[in-house]
């Protein structure tokens, strides 16, 4: 294996730096496609760790954002449950 790599010509290096950076930016470039999918790039997160016992730390207004973003992550989240399971009984079929 030393001969064979003393044997390469100068530079042929920077050949392999470039093919690990290429598959870098491809994967990066499927994560964020995988994550645009997956519906990860929401902006109303944060509101998801509040509950009833909450609202005497927040404004009425971030209350009310709060509920409206819990409601909205419910409703998803049925739709999605039952897009899988719709999904699955196809597959079963």
């Amino acid at each position: 294996m030393k001969n064979f790599m003393q044997s390469l010509p100068d530079g042929w290096t920077i050949y392999v730096w470039m093919v690990a950076g290429g598959l870098i930016i491809l994967a990066a470039i499927f994560g964020i496609r995988w994550a645009h999918k997956n519906e990860q790039f929401d902006e109303d997160i944060k509101y998801l760790v509040f509950d009833e016992n909450d609202k005497d730390k927040m404004s009425s207004e971030e209350f009310r954002k709060a509920q409206e973003v819990n409601k909205k992550q419910v409703q998803r989240r049925k739709e999605v449950l039952a897009e899988k399971a719709r999904e699955k009984q196809q597959r079963d079929a």
